[in-house]
């Protein structure tokens, strides 16, 4: 493998991370280079934006939720016949999930021998920001940082004063000093930056960011650390996908999509087409009714903040709720598992919603699950084997009021987070399966195959 690549790092979340490398993308592409963008973990929001800085999908590279291989072969697959990869880290650059680190931006970087633009926060220091550098460069001498970019810089004294003391007594160059930005170009909420599909003027905000790092950080030489990246090779190992015998026609695949349901990995979509199935793009705000399907799967997002306009949807809901009781195969995660239940109370204010599970979802201004999640299979359901372990993630401000379920209709129990209820998860009824915590189609292969199974076989029922 020799494809031109960078890591973009920081000290922590919130450092700038997302900015750099939004503006980095940007502004090559505005070059006419083609730009392959990742970003390392669990993440939607952050992807959305450098997916459409990049004009291209952002994959996700995680060695939490599969195997180093795949992550690898991921990369190179997605990067081949792109100028340059530009890998986005998150959290700070050697934060993991254990001692080791082993999940951090540091080993994913060692794992693609990319070398590293570290983006540090300097508000309010000066000298004291070439002993951190230091620290970074010699906690682990095998990741290669190969320079520094400032962030949030009062002025040209302030820059003048950390430019001269990293570079010496870290001997690492100063590549950029970007000054502090408004806000409101690029507005956040609690899951850090807001989704494009909710920011009406994300691509003039990524035109403004794009302008400020093309004048504040020196792109030529990223470029040339890009294009200096060590060769490195991956060997294909691993579980092969299936194959699923499927006769015409395929069977459609209904893929709720809009500004209330957005979370989706790419390959997620990817795997499904791939295993022969027809994806369908639908909503309840563009679509007065739901078109023939033979499965639906409901992602992640925000149904809170549009409970309003998805009450108005009633027929989309009621047509939904009829489908699953005929026994159309639906998969939901996260927002679509709050759709999918009986009302949202939001403010003291009470939303209908599918009525499809017997929940009502409460909110809280703190997060009620967040981060990796392990759940292991203990009772049957339409799409995972009892006793198989599933690894993914959550991240969810709701949290269940009431639920007049069955004990049985929990097919989850939380090995790792939090889970729906009494750590448990994987609310079981009929065809469908809605669970907190979203998964990866790279390290959960079978995940795809039993959705495309289940289609086949509701298609033969729809057809007779």
């Amino acid at each position: 493998m020799n494809i031109p690549r960078i890591t973009i790092a920081g000290l922590s979340g919130g450092s700038g991370k997302t900015i750099l490398s939004v503006g980095i993308i940007a502004a090559w592409t505005n070059l006419g280079k083609k730009i392959a963008p990742f970003k390392k973990g669990p993440d939607y929001i952050d992807a959305g934006w450098l997916a459409l800085a990049a004009g291209m999908p952002c994959y996700n590279l995680d060695a939490f939720m599969m195997e180093k291989e795949q992550v690898g072969l991921s990369f190179i697959t997605h990067s081949m016949n792109k100028d340059i990869a530009v890998i986005e880290g998150n959290r700070g650059l050697y934060d993991g999930i254990d001692i080791k680190g082993s999940t951090s931006t540091a080993e994913l970087a060692k794992l693609l021998n990319s070398p590293v633009i570290l983006c540090i926060d300097c508000t309010k220091a000066t000298r004291t920001m070439a002993a951190v550098v230091l620290g970074c460069l010699k906690f682990d001498p095998d990741v290669q940082i190969k320079g520094i970019v400032l962030n949030r810089i009062a002025g040209p004294r302030h820059e003048d004063v950390l430019r001269k003391s990293i570079e010496y007594h870290c001997g690492v160059p100063v590549l950029g000093a970007i000054p502090k930005l408004k806000k409101q170009n690029f507005p956040e909420r609690h899951m850090g930056l807001l989704p494009t599909q909710e920011h009406a003027w994300a691509k003039d905000s990524i035109s403004a960011i794009s302008e400020k790092v093309s004048k504040y950080v020196d792109l030529a030489e990223i470029k040339k650390v890009a294009y200096n990246a060590l060769k490195t090779s991956f060997s294909r190992s691993g579980r092969q996908q299936s194959v699923i015998s499927i006769q015409q026609p395929a069977p459609r695949i209904g893929i709720v999509r809009d500004s209330a349901f957005q979370f989706y990995y790419p390959e997620n979509i990817e795997a499904l087409i791939s295993l022969g199935a027809e994806t369908v793009f639908i909503s309840p705000f563009s679509d007065s009714k739901i078109p023939a399907l033979d499965a639906m799967y409901i992602g992640g997002g925000f149904p809170e903040t549009h409970a309003k306009e998805l009450v108005e949807k009633a027929a989309f809901r009621q047509q939904l709720k009829s489908l699953a009781e005929d026994g159309l195969p639906i998969y939901a995660e996260c927002g679509g598992l709050m759709y999918l239940g009986k009302e949202l109370i939001l403010d003291g204010k009470s939303y209908p919603m599918a009525d499809v599970l017997p929940i009502v979802f409460g909110f809280s201004k703190k997060p009620q699950g967040h981060g990796y999640t392990i759940i292991k299979v203990e009772k049957e359901n339409p799409y995972f084997k009892t006793g198989t372990e599933i690894r993914g993630h959550e991240f969810h401000y709701s949290r269940v009021l009431k639920w007049t379920g069955h004990e049985n209709n929990l097919v989850f129990c939380m090995k790792k987070g939090v889970g729906f209820i009494n750590k448990k998860d994987g609310v079981c009824y009929k065809n469908v399966l809605a669970t907190y915590t979203h998964i990866h189609a790279l390290g959960t292969p079978f995940w795809a195959e039993a959705l495309v199974k289940n289609a086949v076989a509701y298609q033969k029922t729809r057809r007779k």
